[in-house]
């Protein structure tokens, strides 16, 4: 889903590109990666890999821990013997969402998921093994490619008299077209290092899925419930909002108001 994104981006911004993916190189695969690297050479090396299914990575802990923390930990060893840059993608889901305030890039990590643990030791994994990197922490992706929270309300619109939608887990709704423009502002530095990187503001899935219907004009009653209303094997972070102060301040430009980036991805979704 971001992956994409970002080549789409990059390409049009005149870099030259060598993707790889699932059916073309197996990433868990050291030598192999070191051969693909080593023979084209790269200035930079785009992380967009991981296993994201939470609740699988529950009832399958060794590929949860193989994507999210061997292949980064390869990766930024790669990196670091070509003395390039590596940009790796993380998740809010290092914290455990006990907090009343947004997260900041200071604050400890305590994941208490399999999926959070496994991110968690993929970004020590890239800060041990490598020096130039950018670890972006995201949250609440959606985007035109792949499953996302924003395409299942509106299939679920199309079969459903009424929808119930949990209100008490608040997060950053996150457009992967944004965060592709920000990789491609943040390559173009060396304020390496750790970042929060969301859209602007924060909602629960209650009010993102009001949002939803709203914007795209669709006559959709939607009721407020709890998180245990919805059991899942994964324990999901209540309060995980970033605070992105840090991006900011470091002179990169912040991503705009989650409700104008949804607005441009409906547009586009519902044309």
């Amino acid at each position: 889903m971001l992956g994409q994104d970002v080549c789409a981006l990059l390409e049009s911004e005149g870099h030259v590109l060598d993707q790889s993916d699932l059916d073309d190189l197996d990433l868990c695969n050291r030598e192999a990666v070191w051969e693909r690297l080593s023979r084209c050479n790269p200035d930079l090396i785009i992380n967009c890999a991981a296993y994201t299914n939470v609740d699988g990575c529950e009832s399958d802990v060794i590929s949860a821990y193989k994507g999210n923390a061997v292949i980064p930990a390869i990766l930024a060893m790669a990196a670091n013997k070509l003395n390039t840059i590596l940009v790796h993608i993380s998740t809010d889901y290092v914290f455990d969402g006990e907090a009343h305030v947004p997260y900041t890039e200071g604050d400890t990590p305590n994941p208490t998921s399999i999926y959070g643990k496994s991110k968690r030791l993929g970004e020590m994994n890239v800060m041990n093994l490598t020096n130039r990197y950018f670890i972006l922490r995201i949250q609440w992706l959606y985007g035109r490619h792949g499953k996302n929270f924003v395409k299942t309300m509106l299939s679920l619109a199309k079969s459903q008299p009424a929808l119930n939608v949990v209100n008490d887990q608040l997060g950053c709704p996150t457009y992967t077209r944004d965060v592709a423009g920000a990789i491609a502002e943040m390559i173009k530095t060396e304020a390496y290092g750790v970042y929060h990187v969301s859209n602007g503001s924060y909602c629960s899935w209650y009010q993102f899925a009001k949002d939803i219907f709203e914007i795209a004009d669709i006559d959709m009653p939607v009721n407020p419930c709890t998180t245990e209303s919805f059991p899942r094997p994964a324990k999901r972070p209540g309060f995980s909002v970033l605070d992105n102060t840090y991006f900011a301040a470091s002179g990169f430009t912040p991503l705009r108001h989650y409700k104008e980036a949804l607005r441009d991805y409906l547009k586009e979704e519902l044309r």
